[in-house]
């Protein structure tokens, strides 16, 4: 059994984007305002909720019967993923969204998100032909010159043709400067023959759209060594003519690659030039022209960074559906006594204590986790969007900063989550005839998706803690410890407050020790560079819930116990209450074991681990 949708309302979206967060400004920005308000947000979502279960849903068990195929060197997907496809690009819920042409019609980012995550929710092995398409056409839009922007950018747009990213080599995978593909001059100053193999290259190949379009990085001969002389190409399936005609390209897929999960996602082999005969427009400079120094890496990085947000809230996406399954089982299925009252009759096991611990557990890490991705997408459309100077530069040091906790934290977590959910069933939770199981193979793939959390974790205290020598990252912690101060006072929730400020003088403690281990015993850096990013999110995701439970217990006050929202605000009390009690707590225990500087897996001598 393909897995089950199961989310069945959208008020929490309505909560954050209508209440909590200030989205104001937002829509009233020119681009939005004709078209988007507060009040929009229901009529968005209701339909999209729908769809997802009559529409998208069908296509999700269709991956899984019939998942993607590779025969004489032809692709072919899930008969149901192209008009899908289709449906979805050329009715505005993908690509077109990025347009940024003075008369496009596009929704603000929060928004748009909370439609792909209930899309991603329904099908997560579909929604990478969107995401990779938008992510490319963004590249193209933000770096292509006019003909380019012409040539590619209204197919790519309305699903005619899609689009992907193509970094790893076989022989190197994160070590992305150590990549061998080339390219050479041709006659024209922007054209270069394209020569080089590519792995792991997801969404690479398809049967529903006319062309594909790769964002290809390779070395123009000539260029300095690593990551500083790499370029970035545009380099189609089949080659566009001036005409606009299509022609062969001399790009091949090789072969795809067999996974646990994500069994209608093409994860292809793709070879350029293998005859001489590839070529692609290049990207920005000439690095021959400009000391041997190409512009690739920090291009590619703009699509890399939009698609590691993307890969951690589809891992929330799973994470969500799974214990939304979880819930009805749970409702549904009768067994048991309760221990309090044994002579009574057997019960749905929803009221079993484990259960609703369970389930409080779920339900609480989705809220602190999409608590923390809706404030950073806010972000979002106020750097793209705002006029006042200092509001988009503040956004963009969010943006940094916490993209590596967006795409980390619900990917690593995500696992275990899940596993919970599938606990929950008992036996039936293993069996493939139950939805959860499938969720969990396809979930995942996504903590080692876009740079493995260990190379998110290392961007993280390697890179974003260092900014402007640490005064940004500084801000950023003294943000949530303000946000402390000023409401410790409040007499509902003072014991999570309190919590929240013991974690929080750990934290900046750990951080001390933390930068003297670079100085005294760098090793000691990257042995527990991931242990501070999960208590990095752990931190902000318990600043962000407690926000919400602020406003939450206010309204909940306003409405009283007869109003149809009680119970709502009252469960994101419950929420932000659970998660300060049970999770944040992780943040001074882990700190304390990194103070302790414990080295043993730096000393255990490598011939050690054969004796097991």
């Amino acid at each position: 059994m393909a897995a089950n949708f199961a989310i069945n309302n959208i008020r929490d979206f309505e909560f954050i984007i209508g209440e909590w967060l200030p989205t104001e400004g937002v829509f009233n920005y020119p681009q939005f305002a004709d078209y988007y308000s507060k009040d929009d947000i229901k009529p968005v979502l209701g339909p999209i909720l729908k769809m997802c279960k009559e529409v998208i849903e069908p296509t999700n068990d269709d991956g899984e019967n019939n998942p993607i195929k590779f025969e004489n060197g032809k692709v072919t997907t899930p008969p149901s993923f192209g008009p899908l496809f289709h449906q979805l690009q050329s009715e505005g819920w993908g690509t077109s969204n990025i347009d940024k042409s003075p008369d496009a019609m596009v929704m603000p980012e929060m928004l748009h998100m909370a439609v792909w995550e209930l899309i991603g929710a329904a099908n997560p092995t579909f929604m990478p032909y969107v995401l990779l398409t938008t992510g490319a056409a963004d590249l193209i839009q933000s770096f292509g010159d006019e003909k380019l922007k012409q040539m590619f950018l209204p197919k790519m747009m309305d699903g005619t043709w899609s689009g992907t990213m193509c970094l790893t080599e076989p022989s190197a995978g994160s070590d992305v400067g150590d990549i061998l593909s080339k390219a050479y001059p041709t006659d024209d100053p922007r054209i270069f023959k394209i020569k080089g193999n590519k792995i792991f290259i997801t969404a690479g190949d398809n049967d529903f759209t006319e062309n594909i379009i790769h964002l290809y990085l390779a070395r123009i001969e000539g260029a300095r060594p690593g990551t500083g002389g790499i370029s970035l190409f545009v380099v189609p399936k089949y080659w566009v003519n001036e005409d606009g005609s299509l022609s062969d390209n001399d790009f091949q897929t090789t072969g795809v690659e067999h996974k646990m999960g994500q069994a209608g996602s093409v994860t292809a082999a793709l070879a350029a030039g293998e005859n001489d005969g590839c070529r692609g427009w290049l990207l920005g400079n000439d690095p021959r022209e400009h000391d041997g120094k190409g512009q690739g890496m920090a291009q590619m990085f703009q699509m890399m960074n939009l698609a590691r947000m993307e890969t951690g809230h589809m891992a929330l996406s799973c994470i969500i559906n799974a214990f939304c399954n979880a819930r009805d089982n749970a409702k549904e299925r009768v067994q048991g006594r309760l221990l309090t009252n044994p002579k009574a009759g057997r019960v749905a096991i929803i009221n079993h204590e484990d259960i609703k611990r369970t389930l409080l557990m779920g339900k609480a890490h989705i809220e602190a986790m999409r608590a923390m991705l809706y404030r950073v997408y806010l972000a979002f459309d106020q750097r793209e969007r705002d006029p006042d100077p200092e509001v988009r530069k503040a956004a963009s040091d969010l943006i940094e900063i916490t993209t590596p906790l967006c795409k980390a934290y619900p990917s690593d977590e995500g696992w275990w989550l899940i596993s919970e959910a599938i606990q929950s069933y008992g036996g039936y939770g293993y069996c493939e005839e139950y939805p959860v199981a499938q969720i969990a193979r396809d979930m995942k793939i996504y903590s080692i998706w876009e740079g493995t959390n260990y190379i998110q974790s290392m961007d993280l205290v390697g890179r974003k803690m260092q900014m402007k020598g640490g005064s940004l990252f500084g801000a950023w912690v003294k943000e949530m410890v303000d946000f402390c101060e000023a409401n410790k006072g409040n007499a509902a929730l003072s014991k999570e407050f309190a919590i929240l400020d013991k974690a929080l003088k750990a934290y900046q403690e750990m951080l001390k020790v933390y930068a003297g281990y670079a100085k005294t015993n760098f090793s000691l850096v990257p042995l527990y560079s991931r242990r501070v990013l999960t208590i990095t999110s752990q931190l902000y995701c318990g600043r962000q819930i407690l926000d919400q439970a602020v406003l939450a217990d206010k309204k909940a006050k306003e409405v009283g116990a007869d109003h149809y929202d009680y119970n709502f605000y009252i469960g994101k009390v419950a929420s932000a209450k659970y998660y300060l009690h049970n999770v944040v707590p992780n943040v001074w225990s882990v700190c304390e074991i990194i103070a302790d500087g414990d080295s043993s897996a730096l000393e255990v001598p490598l011939e050690a681990f054969e004796y097991m």
